[in-house]
C-alpha cells in the first residue's frame, strides 16, 4: 500500500501533435539608410522616383517593396578551390541576373560555402545594381516607334570580351549569345542584333560585358526633345515581356534522355 496522500497526477509525455503550432512573427524591416526610411514612410511610390532621388541604394528591401514582381535567373555556378595549411577550402561562385522584364535589370555575383545561401546573396547584390534602361525602335527597317528594341547601338567590355548590341526590327528576336539573352530579356528588350569578340566561353566575363552594354542605355543622357520625337521610353511602361510566375512553376520538366 502506498504511503502518503499525494494528489499529483502521473507524469505523461506530451506528444508533438498535442501541442499547438508555434507561430513565429514575420521579421519586420528596419531601414538603416535615408532612402530606406523615406521609402518606408511612403515618400517614394515607384522605384523610378527612388532611382532618380540621388540617394544610394544599399538595402535590397527597398527593391522588394517597390518592385514586387522582380524575377531572377542563375547564369553560372562555379566551384572554386583554395589551398591552405589546414587543407583544401571549397567555395561556390554564383552569377545571377534579376529584372522585371519592363525596363529594370541588374547583375549580381557572390561567393559562399553553400549554393543556396550564395544564390540568395547574389540576388540581393543584383537588386542593389538595378539599372533603368532606355528602350525604343532604333532600326531603320522597322520604324514602329515601340519600345521593343534598343534606341541606338551600344558596346560593352569586360576582360577580352567586347559585346555590341544593335537595334533590330520586330520579329527578329534576340539574335545574341545564350548568356546575353537573359540580360536583354529581363531588361524588357525583345529584338536585338548581337556581335561578340574575344573568349566568349568565359561565362562570367560575357555576362558582365553584356551588362556593361546595357549600362550604356541607363547612363547616356539624351535631350528630352529627342526622347519625345523618337518615342524612347526610360524605365517601366506597365507591361512586362516575362511570362507569369504561375506558368513558369507549372511548366513540366523534361526528363533526361526523353522526348
Amino acid at each position: 500500500m502506498a504511503s502518503g496522500g499525494s494528489s499529483r497526477p502521473p507524469f505523461r509525455r506530451e506528444s508533438r501533435g498535442d501541442r499547438p503550432p508555434e507561430s513565429k512573427p514575420a521579421p519586420t524591416w528596419v531601414p538603416r539608410t535615408e532612402l530606406g526610411r523615406r521609402v518606408r514612410a511612403g515618400e517614394f511610390k515607384t522605384f523610378s522616383e527612388a532611382y532618380h532621388s540621388g540617394l544610394p541604394l544599399k538595402e535590397a528591401e527597398v527593391v522588394d517593396l517597390l518592385l514586387p514582381d522582380l524575377r531572377d535567373e542563375v547564369l553560372d555556378v562555379n566551384m572554386v578551390q583554395r589551398m591552405t595549411d589546414s587543407g583544401r577550402r571549397l567555395k561556390f561562385a554564383v552569377t545571377v541576373v534579376v529584372g522585371n522584364g519592363d525596363g529594370y535589370v541588374g547583375l549580381g555575383r557572390a561567393k559562399g560555402k553553400e549554393v543556396g545561401p550564395t544564390i540568395h546573396s547574389a540576388i540581393d547584390r543584383g537588386k542593389l545594381n538595378l539599372l533603368e534602361v532606355m528602350r525604343g525602335c532604333g532600326s531603320w527597317e522597322c520604324g514602329c516607334y515601340r519600345p521593343h528594341s534598343l534606341p541606338f547601338e551600344v558596346v560593352g567590355k569586360c576582360g577580352s570580351i567586347r559585346v555590341t548590341f544593335r537595334p533590330a526590327p520586330r520579329g527578329v528576336g534576340l539574335a545574341v549569345g545564350d548568356v546575353a539573352k537573359p540580360v536583354l530579356r529581363f531588361a524588357g528588350i525583345t529584338d536585338a542584333w548581337g556581335f561578340t569578340e574575344g573568349h566568349t566561353k568565359t561565362t562570367v566575363n560575357y555576362a558582365q560585358a553584356a551588362f556593361d552594354a546595357v549600362r550604356q542605355l541607363a547612363i547616356l543622357k539624351v535631350p528630352p526633345g529627342d526622347l519625345a520625337r523618337l518615342k524612347v521610353v526610360r524605365g517601366a511602361t506597365g507591361t512586362t515581356i516575362l511570362p507569369p510566375k504561375e506558368a513558369v512553376e507549372q511548366k513540366p520538366r523534361r526528363r533526361r534522355g526523353g522526348p
